[in-house]
């Protein structure tokens, strides 16, 4: 089969090593494939499989357009249109769509295209931009416009994808419906059984909706030597309550964690990794800031000499970095709130409600010793083992 894959970028961030990682399993098994990308740069090894749309600069029109004029995923449309070009002339068997948001496709065009082309289409959502007027997450605000009478008077105008011009999210609501309805062989995949059941409640209901969560490498992502880091950061005799996120704030739980860490006894450590230099700055005394790192050894090393891993997000299509705790053998403690609880199970963690810092103080007390979870904590992250994922995207391909 002849694929191609579209999204916002290639071999890098955690959708662009999707595609990557899938194309390489797809190539083995003896098909070709194609990844159409934006933005963030290009490894040189997947050079082979990139075809990217437009420039650096239709990137920054798109921006400042979607800044300006709330239209998110409907400008670029001199780039979209060269790209169909090249997509008529390599004639896909499948496409496959990841992130159509990030400023450099018109959803618009490319939709025309895919009606009327008889290609097998598989969209992937990673997270809620396809269903709303303008955001990717709704839930930490409570928002339900998007599942009842459509968006509107939009509280997140200032959120990704950000506009300081009018908000037109009732209009880009009207334009996503008629632009994403009515593709005759599509398949929607998400990430997580709850985005799957957001997805039941929008206007995309119709289309057949698979899950396949997104896979976690083991080799990277297990039980590592952590004495080194110990001594670094004169962490000797201490219980590490770790956090990790990419981009901490109130919605990851930044300002949770500190409020525990004044809460703890003094034989606990908080560590949160993934912080910039002026968070870092910002923190209390009693909380050991790491900035962000790609050094996946060291992350796995973080993760193994935690004591628990402490997920305090409040809003998550699925949780990977629970999952990359779990497979260096640390249990974890989350909240109750969209995808994160679909992760662990009663083996190797527990969910507790938003701000209920009581019960996670409980539950420190009686975690004992570490190992007795071990094997509980890499059993369940071997369920999300990525090459079984991968192959459940081949079987969906291959699917009649």
């Amino acid at each position: 089969m002849r694929i191609l894959m579209i999204n916002i970028c290639c071999g890098t961030g955690s959708t662009g090593r999707i595609c990557t990682d899938l194309a390489a399993r797809l190539e083995e098994a003896g098909h070709e494939v194609k990844i159409a990308y934006a933005r963030d740069g290009l490894p040189e090894w997947a050079e082979k499989y990139a075809v990217r749309i437009g420039t650096t600069a239709d990137v920054l029109c798109h921006a400042a357009s979607a800044r300006l004029l709330d239209n998110a995923g409907f400008a670029s449309r001199r780039a979209t249109a060269k790209f169909l070009r090249w997509v008529r002339e390599f004639d896909p068997d499948i496409i496959h769509l990841h992130n159509l948001h990030g400023y450099y496709i018109h959803v618009g065009l490319l939709f025309d295209y895919l009606k009327q082309s008889g290609k097998r289409v598989i969209w992937t959502l990673h997270d809620c931009w396809a269903m709303t007027g303008h955001c990717a997450h709704f839930d930490f605000i409570g928002c339900d416009k998007w599942s009842t009478m459509g968006c509107f008077d939009c509280p997140q105008t200032r959120e990704y994808p950000a506009c300081i011009g009018a908000d037109r999210s009732k209009r880009n609501f009207i334009r996503k419906k008629e632009t994403f309805c009515g593709v005759p062989d599509m398949t929607l995949v998400t990430v997580s059984e709850w985005l799957k059941g957001v997805v039941r409640q929008s206007f995309l209901k119709k289309y057949p909706i698979e899950v396949i969560p997104n896979g976690i490498d083991l080799q990277a992502f297990k039980p590592t030597n952590s004495d080194a880091l110990v001594r670094r950061y004169g962490l000797e005799g201490k219980r590490v309550i770790l956090g990790v996120a990419q981009n901490w704030g109130v919605k990851k739980g930044l300002q949770d964690m500190l409020r525990l860490s004044q809460l703890l006894p003094a034989d606990y450590q908080v560590v949160l990794v993934g912080l910039t230099k002026q968070q870092v700055k910002d923190l209390p005394s009693n909380v050991l800031g790491i900035t962000r790192t790609n050094d996946l050894p060291e992350l796995a090393a973080f993760y193994s000499l935690a004591h628990v891993f402490l997920n305090l997000s409040l809003e998550e299509s699925m949780g990977m970095t629970t999952l990359e705790a779990l497979a260096c053998g640390t249990p974890a403690i989350v909240y109750n709130r969209t995808a994160v609880p679909e992760v662990i199970d009663d083996s190797c963690g527990w969910a507790v409600s938003p701000g209920n810092f009581r019960e996670i103080l409980h539950i420190l007390e009686s975690i004992g010793s570490k190992e007795r979870y071990t094997k509980a904590c890499l059993a369940r992250a071997e369920k999300y083992e990525k090459y079984q994922q991968y192959a459940n995207y081949i079987a969906l391909y291959e699917a009649t």
